[in-house]
């Protein structure tokens, strides 16, 4: 038995050329002295790379599926770190963390370490070497001495990556949204540790606060870490110098709930020309907080539309 393929061609009235391709699996006999030949049967809708198996099967190769001639020694998770690796390229993070040079790269494996296996800076290293992530970017033999120099290297770069993020997500005359949050510690030798009000309910750890700056859309532009005992008001005072005069925006409206934006706030940022604020006001008893809040955020963005427009 035997495949015999043949092909023919013809002009469409469309003016397109278009190829049929037959396959036959036939077998040749004698009979009465003479050569005859017999159709078994057509294979033409099999696949291609069928056909080939069936053709180099009667041609006598031994086919054998892969699994019995290669042996897996080493498989690297690659799809999670790759769509990290992917849309961090089309947001220009690499870019953005500065000029090319080993701290970059672990600075960039950090980050894309913390947004898919988050973990400690000892784990991390260790995980880059069970992924595809560590050869990619050359950093799978990374020390965890080498990382936290990548981190103070890339620490020294917050203000130019800051300006950068503010240029591209703030407007003047638009929203700056800012808020504060904590994280507790589990050491006690960090000098901003302090105890303070617990946010996740851990009352008897010291923690950490961090204020964050964002666009109107959520997106981040700017953060500072505070003493775990900051006052939300106080840590509010800090970041008006840093939107303002960092960030060169002459006129901004800064949203922020009444623990932040106090009287004390107010006089100060009435001191500046072209900034504005937003903050929640007391409500009648009975409401919470929550409503408080979404109110405020409505009345911001409003106002925000209404300056644009004037």
């Amino acid at each position: 038995m035997y495949v015999e393929s043949s092909s023919r061609s013809y002009q469409a009235r469309d003016g397109s050329t278009r190829t049929y391709r037959t396959h036959l699996l036939r077998r040749s006999f004698r009979e009465g002295g003479k050569v005859r030949k017999e159709t078994l049967a057509n294979l033409s809708a099999l696949p291609d790379r069928a056909v080939a198996a069936l053709k180099a099967s009667l041609s006598g190769s031994v086919l054998v599926d892969a699994g019995d001639v290669f042996e897996i020694e080493r498989s690297l998770p690659h799809g999670h770190v790759a769509a990290a690796h992917v849309m961090a390229a089309r947001l220009g993070l690499k870019n953005l963390l500065g000029p090319d040079c080993p701290g970059r790269d672990l600075a960039y494996g950090l980050i894309i370490a913390r947004a898919v296996a988050p973990a400690s800076k000892l784990a991390t290293t260790r995980w880059w070497a069970d992924t595809t992530l560590g050869a990619d970017l050359g950093i799978s033999d990374g020390a965890t001495d080498e990382v936290y120099a990548a981190m103070d290297w890339l620490l020294a770069r917050q203000d130019a990556i800051e300006k950068k993020l503010a240029a591209r997500h703030l407007e003047a005359g638009g929203l700056a949204l800012f808020d504060l949050s904590s994280a507790r510690l589990e050491g006690h030798s960090c000098p901003l540790g302090a105890f303070g009000h617990s946010r996740d309910g851990k009352k008897s750890r010291e923690q950490i606060e961090f204020g964050m700056v964002t666009s109107r859309a959520g997106i981040p532009v700017a953060v500072r870490v505070f003493a775990g005992n900051t006052s939300d008001s106080v840590a509010f005072g800090e970041i008006i110098p840093v939107v303002r005069d960092k960030f060169g925006l002459g006129e901004i409206i800064l949203v922020g709930d009444r623990g932040s934006v106090t009287q004390v706030r107010i006089r100060e940022l009435k001191k500046l020309p072209g900034a504005g604020w937003i903050t929640a006001l007391r409500g009648p008893p009975g409401h919470g907080a929550g409503p408080r809040r979404r109110a405020a955020a409505d009345v911001a963005v409003r106002l925000a539309e209404s300056r644009r427009d004037h």
